[in-house]
């Protein structure tokens, strides 16, 4: 009888505990959908709170120099101004030349391959040329970086209402505080918490978004010295995917090693592939594990899981976020000794 009335129980348990798991799970698939179906909407949010982190340290330093709130934060938006102008006059013509040009340059490597296999089948290596174009078609590699650089750009459609957002973010930035005080119960020990999470975040994505600038200007200057074809286009491509740990900068060399392979030979897409390797070893090994600390790193494998994840629900521009929102997750689960757990799990060391 005892027995029976354990299974009973036991078996209460189990039916307790399995709801909230599938209520949990059907909540985050609706969530997950509900993203996906409005992705227009959420990407030029994502895009606003990304610049707002961005601007809220300079914004600050120049309140904390005296400036007026009002003045600071028109200074700053006039920054963001010239600098999306400056992004649209450099890759606009590019990205539509580019794109013009994309059938010509899939042709001419498709050449270039039907070339290797005739060598190939002089050396004794035989490959069906009916089954190449399902095996080696490195042509998609181009389309994928033709696409990141439309999406993008289609931003600038948004503009208005990202620079709205940034306004209103920015606006609220210094009374979000004094807010929390009010509505929290136990201000001073969350405030803390919020506080520690917001200061590595901020740092996080300065940091993060110099070092990309750095990555993307030495591509482009390295490219210029080739002779490679949109050159600029091939440094906003580094910049945007260096967001990207391992995985980024590699997506970002195939277009244009092939591109330097198509118009300038073998010589010159080794050189290319030099150089972003050369960028990779010493800005990305070297420096930025220095500036960042291996605390702030992910687990490669959590890295292409958000690559395919924020790609899908959000498109090409969710790859490049999808990183940073995983790095943003896994700073705020460090800030709480509960979940602490979860953040060694994303990171790539034990000892974070």
């Amino acid at each position: 009888m005892a027995s029976k009335i354990h299974f009973q129980m036991d078996k209460n348990i189990k039916r307790t505990f399995k709801a909230p798991t599938v209520l949990v799970l059907a909540g985050f698939i609706i969530v997950v959908a509900g993203m996906k179906a409005a992705s227009s909407i959420l990407v030029p949010f994502f895009m606003a709170v990304f610049i707002a982190v961005i601007c809220t340290p300079p914004l600050f330093w120049l309140q904390r120099k005296g400036v007026p709130k009002i003045l600071a934060l028109i200074v700053i938006l006039v920054v963001i101004l010239l600098v999306g102008l400056l992004f649209g006059a450099l890759i606009g013509s590019s990205l539509t030349n580019f794109l013009s040009a994309l059938p010509d340059y899939q042709q001419r490597l498709s050449a270039h391959i039907a070339t290797f296999i005739s060598w190939l089948h002089e050396k004794g290596v035989n490959i069906p040329k009916e089954e190449v174009p399902d095996i080696l078609n490195p042509g998609w590699v181009m389309s994928l970086a033709g696409g990141i650089l439309s999406s993008l750009s289609s931003i600038l459609a948004n503009a208005l209402l990202i620079l709205l957002t940034v306004v209103f973010i920015l606006l609220e930035a210094t009374d979000f505080p004094k807010k929390l005080r009010a509505a929290l119960k136990s201000p001073a020990r969350s405030l803390s918490t919020i506080e520690k999470f917001s200061r590595s975040a901020k740092r996080y994505l300065v940091i993060k978004t110099l070092i990309s600038a750095a990555t993307g200007l030495v591509i482009w200057l390295w490219l210029l010295i080739l002779g490679v074809d949109y050159p600029v286009l091939w440094g906003m491509l580094s910049f945007l995917l260096n967001y990207v740990p391992n995985i980024g900068p590699l997506i970002a060399a195939l277009p244009v090693a092939l591109l330097a392979l198509v118009q300038l030979g073998v010589g010159s897409a080794i050189l290319t592939v030099l150089g972003f390797v050369v960028v990779h070893i010493v800005i990305g090994n070297l420096i930025e594990p220095k500036l960042m600390g291996k605390r702030l790193s992910l687990s490669t494998l959590v890295v292409f899981l958000s690559l395919v994840f924020w790609g899908w629900v959000l498109g090409p521009l969710g790859m490049i976020l999808s990183v940073p929102m995983t790095s943003l997750v896994k700073i705020a689960l460090e800030s709480y000794e509960d979940t602490r757990g979860l953040a060694i799990m994303l990171g790539s060391d034990i000892g974070d």
